[in-house]
């Protein structure tokens, strides 16, 4: 008969010697579910911060939409003011060779007309420029050798919005025929 020696700790229990094998594993187990986890918290971070950007643009987008759409209402008054810079907002375009009105930032700060309504979630409400375009002769006029062909005026008109932050602008610009 083969014995078999069992150590004794306190208070006579039998203690058998472990290698740790279950602790070495577990802890290795611990260890990927923790990267997994820290993982799943970066992607759902930059999926949030993804999903802000996507509402900034599409809020500086609407808000310029709004702004394009209320300098187009105001082109369809019975009399228009002058267009020569006299009244903010309402220009000539700027001579050749030098950069158009709307690429200049300080037209933005002190020369644009602001939108009327207030729309929430923007940081600050949108703004326009109308310039008045060199008229064209209308295509659609009288073919009468004695008349000249009548003028049409068209006319540039910008808008420019941001977002919820400063960080997200959208310029948009649409010609209008009158």
């Amino acid at each position: 008969m083969s014995m078999e020696r069992v150590h004794t700790g306190q208070r006579g229990k039998p203690r058998y010697h472990q290698c740790g094998a279950v602790l070495f594993i577990s802890l290795i187990m611990l260890l990927v579910m923790t990267l997994i986890g820290v993982t799943g918290m970066q992607n759902s971070s930059m999926e949030e911060k993804m999903v802000s950007n996507v509402r900034n643009i599409d809020l500086s987008f609407q808000a310029a939409e709004a702004a394009l759409r209320e300098a187009e209402g105001s082109l369809q008054a019975a009399v228009l003011p002058k267009f020569d810079g006299s009244n903010t907002g309402l220009y000539q375009p700027a001579p050749a060779g030098s950069p158009a009105l709307w690429e200049v930032p300080s037209t933005w700060i002190s020369g644009a007309l602001s939108y009327s309504k207030t729309l929430g979630y923007v940081s600050e409400p949108p703004k326009y420029i109308i310039e008045e375009l060199a008229p064209v002769p209308d295509s659609k006029g009288s073919i009468a050798a004695d008349e000249p062909l009548p003028d049409t005026r068209i006319y540039r008109v910008t808008a420019r919005a941001l977002g919820g932050g400063d960080k997200t602008i959208t310029i948009l610009q649409a010609s209008f025929k009158r």
